[in-house]
Order: structure tokens, then sequence, then C-alpha cells
């Protein structure tokens, strides 16, 4: 009989694929997976390439919400930088390419790009965890930083304001950067539409599965631990500062290739991507699928860029306010997110059947809406209130 065990490297990467860091471990999940992943690897044959074009820019911001997901999921520093670092990079690749020009000019200053916003992340990083910053200063430290970024910016509109040939344009932005690019002259791949679409989505997957390895093995483990207790993490031995600032890097070098694929979807750079509007929406997105889920991070991106879209055509004037109620609903209903949501109710009527999960499910809704009402000082009756009910456990 042959042997079809995997090497020991590959079966130690497959192990981390399924640890207990991520959402979906299970054979049936895979399945749904992979059933979703060609229905998305379909979707140009049947929407078309302009459709696909569009889409893209959703698996664009896919990477960003992973950015957000590694640092604020998965070790609880929230931090409104991610914007930062992806403008960054976005400005920088149109700088450079824009002065070198060409094929080769767009393959070198994608890595200068990444390189850059790797390392402004390192920078603030450095400042503010070996700094001694910490909880919602990070937040507030990174939201400056954005907003200064974006005051610095919008004031380039003079001629001075250049580098090399290319003009910063303040609120008028880079114009005419090309699409994404690779090689050199006579050797060349150029990305649109649907090749772009398919490309971007490789990108994204591969990211993803690179952080379920990540988060699943020891180091994982180290980010945990200091979401739960840094102080605990820290008596332990480990090096909480230094593993704070990695974390906070690799999570701006993923959001700068993000800013790079923003950069050539749109063929243009302006200081919107540093408003404050833009820094809180990967936060909007990451709640709304799960903070600390990968898969969450991407679906709840795609969702809520989906439904953005829709508003900006349809009702332009309510889409802003559209993200606010489906954070307060998300944040009251589904404190969790929308797939560790799913999953704790799978669990549940798993554990209790469907007729007694039904009853539960029913007082557990009741409560938490008796809940809501005494705290929004509406006088609800004790008596009401079913006997034995019981909240879901998460």
């Amino acid at each position: 009989m042959m042997d079809v065990s995997l090497p020991p490297r590959l079966g130690g990467i497959a192990d981390k694929l399924n640890g207990p860091n991520t959402l979906g471990n299970s054979p049936a999940f895979w399945a749904a997976f992979a059933v979703g992943m060609a229905l998305m690897v379909a979707y140009p044959l049947v929407q078309g390439s302009y459709a696909a074009g569009q889409t893209s820019l959703f698996l664009v911001y896919g990477l960003l919400a992973l950015s957000l997901s590694l640092i604020w999921g998965y070790t609880g520093i929230l931090s409104f930088g991610q914007v930062a670092f992806f403008g960054i990079a976005g400005y920088t690749y149109a700088i450079v390419s824009l002065n070198l020009g060409g094929v080769f000019g767009q393959t070198v200053a994608l890595p200068i790009a990444v390189a850059v916003a790797t390392l402004s992340a390192f920078v603030l990083g450095y400042f503010m965890f070996y700094g001694g910053v910490r909880d919602v200063y990070v937040a507030i430290l990174t939201l400056v930083v954005t907003l200064v970024l974006e005051t610095f910016m919008a004031q380039t509109a003079g001629s001075e304001w250049s580098v090399g040939s290319v003009q910063l344009g303040g609120f008028n932005g880079i114009p005419g950067i090309r699409n994404f690019a690779l090689g050199v002259e006579g050797a060349s791949i150029s990305l649109s539409g649907s090749g772009f679409y398919w490309f971007v989505l490789g990108l994204l997957l591969l990211t993803y599965f690179g952080a379920r390895v990540l988060v699943n093995g020891k180091y994982g483990y180290a980010l945990v631990a200091i979401r739960e207790d840094e102080e605990r993490t820290a008596m332990l031995g480990y090096n909480v500062k230094k593993v704070k600032l990695a974390v906070f890097t690799l999570s701006g070098a993923l959001a700068g290739l993000s800013g790079v694929l923003y950069a050539t979807w749109g063929n243009y750079m302006d200081p919107s991507v540093f408003t404050i509007t833009f820094a809180t929406i990967p936060i909007v997105w990451v709640t709304l699928g799960g903070r600390e889920s990968l898969l969450g991070a991407i679906v709840g991106t795609i969702i809520i860029e989906r439904l953005r879209l829709w508003f900006s055509v349809n009702a332009s004037e309510f889409a802003i306010v559209f993200v606010g109620v489906i954070l307060m609903i998300s944040v009251l209903v589904l404190p969790r997110g929308i797939l560790p949501g799913i999953r704790d109710v799978y669990v549940f009527f798993d554990k209790h059947g469907v007729r007694e999960g039904i009853d539960r499910g029913r007082e557990t809704v009741q409560t938490r809406v008796r809940t809501l009402l005494g705290s929004a000082g509406v006088d609800v009756s004790e008596t009401d209130t079913p006997t034995g009910s019981e909240e879901v456990v998460e």
C-alpha cells in the first residue's frame, strides 16, 4: 500500500491551517470553502470582465481587513493607522512608477512602496510600544497620524510640491497611474479586468492561508495571550513589546500591499484615503465579519462594500448612515461577528436539538431585548421574563 503521508514540514503547515485560533477546521468547512472559492473564480466568466474589475476592489480591501484582523482581532490593538500605511504605499508606488516610467518602473515601485509602508509601521510601532503607549491611546495616536497625513497631503497643490516629475496635486491627487504590470520591456504582464481580479483573488487566498498558519503557530499563541492578558504574558517570559511591534509591522506591510493594488486599480491616488471616514470603515468590516476570524474580516468587507456600492448608486446620501446602522446592529446583536455567530448557532442547535434550541433561542432574544430596553430607560416588567431563560454560550 502506498504511503501518502505528507512530509513533516508540509504536515506541520497543514496542522496549523486547522488550529484552534481560526474559525472553521472541519471537513464541512473546507468543502464549503472550496465551493465558495469555485464561485469566486467563476464570477468573471458569468458577470463579465467589467464587473470583475469593479469587484476586485472589494478583494483589495480584503487584504486591508486582514491586516486589521491580525493587529486588532488577534492581538487586541485597535489601530486607525492601517489606512495610513495603505495611503503611504499607494503614494510611494505612484511617485516611483511615474518617475521611472514603463513596466520596469512599476516592477521596481512595488517592493519599494511596500517597504516604505513597512518601515513606516515599524517606526511608528517602535515609538508607541517601546514608549509605553497602550490600549485606547494606540487608537488615538494612530488616528492622529492618519489625520496629519490627510492635512499635509491636502495642502500639496502647488507646483513646488513635486517629487521628480510627479506633482502631488493636493486634493486633486496623482492621476495617470498605470494598470498593474510586472516585468521588463518586451517581457511583461499587464493585468486589468478579469486578469486583475484573478490575480488579487489568488493573492488574497495565499495571504489568508499564510495568516492562518501564523496565528495557529507559537507566534499566534503569543498574540492571543497578549490580547487576553498582557501582564501575565510578560510574566511568562514573552517580550510583549517585541511581539506587538512585529505584528504591527506585518500588518502595516499587508496594508501597504493593499494600497499598491488600490492605486493600480483606480489609476489614481488622493488624500481621501487618509480621511477619518475611510479610517473607520475597516473597523466596520472586521466588526461585522468577526474580528477574531480572518475569513470573517474578508466576508464582512465584501458585504459592506457591496452594499455601500448599491447605496452610492441608489441612495448616496444614506450610504454612511447605513454603515453606522450596520455597525450598531452588529455590536448589539452579533458582538462576535457574522461567521462566529453562525458557528455559535450551529453548535447551539447541535447540542440542544432543533425544538429545544428554538425555545432557548426565543428566551435568549427576549432577555436581550428586555436588557436593551432597560438600558434605554424603558420600564420592563420582571414578571414577563421567562423563567429559566439561558444565554447562548458564545
